[in-house]
């Protein structure tokens, strides 16, 4: 080959090589973490209920299911949900039709024809951090286990995990098998969004996610990226009862399964 040709061939293996990703576009949606209290003996009903006629009507109203869980320990007959919409005042906007929509309303009337289905209903609003990645529903290949972790920092830290996340653990939780789904904070205006980080994982199984976890906190990377973190912090990033954990199994109707 002769040397312009040599010299446009290095050209486009540079220009390869280093060519920018396309940034993609930060994900300003808001998101609800529903949590829902079926009353005693009315679990299956809640679930039939939303399988046949709540999940249809929110996506008709623009609301976005993203999945639907239980725990796998569940003596408070809990069932967790995600739903996004573009915007907080969308997401009112969406529940207001929703509430007023006759269907729901023959729906609801019919379910809880016996007594009512749910007993307590928490809600929460989240935002996606600048790290998290692409959030969307989907349906794996084979079954798997959810987990929903919820961090409550010290003073003053939020932004040193979120930076811990972003920089060391993310790629750590992948490396020892874990798949990382979602990363949240909560939307001001609600108790402790200064301090709380929410996120979703999910594993092959509940035993795989023991292991996955063991594997990674024995990582000398992890153990070093934490150190360095409490080191800057003069202490733990988050409270002595700061993390909490719930596995979680997808309903059938789930979106995420």
């Amino acid at each position: 080959m002769n040397l312009p040709g040599q010299i446009a061939m290095c050209a486009a293996l540079i220009a390869g090589s280093v060519a920018p990703a396309v940034a993609a576009e930060p994900d300003t949606r808001c998101y609800e973490l529903r949590v829902y209290y079926a009353a005693e003996g009315k679990l299956d009903a809640l679930n039939a209920r939303f399988r046949d006629h709540t999940c249809k009507l929110f996506e008709k109203h623009g609301l976005l299911n993203l999945g639907y869980w239980t725990p796998i320990e569940n003596p408070d007959r809990k069932l967790y949900y995600v739903i996004s919409a573009p915007s907080r005042e969308a997401r009112d906007a969406s529940f207001k039709a929703f509430g007023e929509d006759p269907v729901w309303k023959e729906a609801a009337a019919a379910s809880e024809k016996n007594g009512k289905l749910v007993d307590k209903i928490e809600s929460t609003f989240l935002k996606v951090t600048d790290y998290s990645p692409t959030i969307e529903a989907k349906i794996g290949d084979e079954p798997r286990v959810f987990e929903l972790r919820t961090y409550t920092t010290t003073d003053g830290n939020l932004d040193r995990l979120n930076a811990r996340f972003r920089d060391h653990t993310l790629k750590l939780f992948e490396k020892h098998g874990m798949t990382n789904m979602a990363y949240w904070t909560l939307d001001e205006g609600q108790s402790d969004a200064d301090k709380t980080l929410v996120y979703l994982l999910s594993h092959a199984s509940a035993k795989a996610r023991d292991k996955s976890f063991d594997a990674f906190r024995q990582d000398p990377d992890w153990i070093a990226a934490k150190s360095a973190s409490e080191s800057a912090a003069g202490g733990s990033l988050t409270t002595p009862d700061g993390v909490k954990s719930v596995m979680m199994v997808p309903t059938d109707y789930s979106q995420s399964r």
